[in-house]
């Protein structure tokens, strides 16, 4: 099973630091819904881990929540995208659950659900923590230079990333990167059979000249 795991606000749809709290307020991100409809086409299933802690904070409800993920789902369907999941954490950082990212809860949980080994199961955020989140449950950390960490989109790189983790433009950039990496290099063309070499002909010794009278 080809899985992708994705980070919701900032990577997928437009940030806010007042919270993403209606349907109104999601706004897709320019290219993100063609991006995961090109993965979906190229035989990946998208899941999403987000934190949610709006809910814990009391900004919106389960029914809001649930709203903005239909709408979600509905502009990826125009596209010919889908997601097959989405995983949230509903609690505030004073909750000290297990499933807010940095930490991996959500990310095993993904695993549980789809009897998927995470091991180098491609994940891709905005943020340090999605890359560590994904990381510490085995991923391959991929960060986009959108939403929290587009202050690095000219240049440099935020602190705290894990090793090894892949830096892109934007969503589409990044399944660009899956998709061609996926994608087998062409076959060289065969080489044109050689000609057959007759074999040298032996040498005939020349009849002895004759000599002068």
């Amino acid at each position: 099973m080809k899985l992708v795991i994705l980070d919701r606000d900032g990577t997928i749809n437009s940030d806010s630091d007042d919270f993403v709290k209606s349907p109104e307020e999601w706004l897709p991100l320019p290219g993100a819904l063609e991006a995961i409809a090109r993965l979906n086409h190229g035989g990946w299933h998208v899941v999403i881990a987000s934190n949610q802690s709006g809910l814990g904070r009391g900004l919106f409800d389960v029914a809001t929540l649930n709203a903005i993920h239909a709408k979600m789902h509905k502009m990826l369907a125009a596209m010919g995208g889908r997601i097959d999941a989405v995983f949230y954490c509903p609690h505030s950082p004073e909750e000290s659950c297990v499933c807010r990212k940095p930490l991996p809860g959500l990310f095993e949980q993904i695993g549980l659900r789809f009897g998927a080994a995470l091991k180098g199961v491609p994940a891709c955020g905005d943020s340090v923590r999605d890359a560590i989140a994904g990381a510490a449950a085995g991923c391959e950390p991929h960060l986009v230079l959108s939403g929290k960490s587009s202050a690095y989109a000219a240049g440099g790189q935020p602190e705290g990333l894990p090793p090894g983790t892949r830096m892109h433009a934007d969503l589409a950039a990044f399944a660009a990167f899956l998709l061609e990496r996926a994608t087998p290099a062409p076959a060289a063309a065969p080489l044109e059979p050689l000609l057959p070499v007759s074999p040298t002909p032996p040498l005939v010794p020349l009849p002895p000249s004759p000599s002068p009278a």
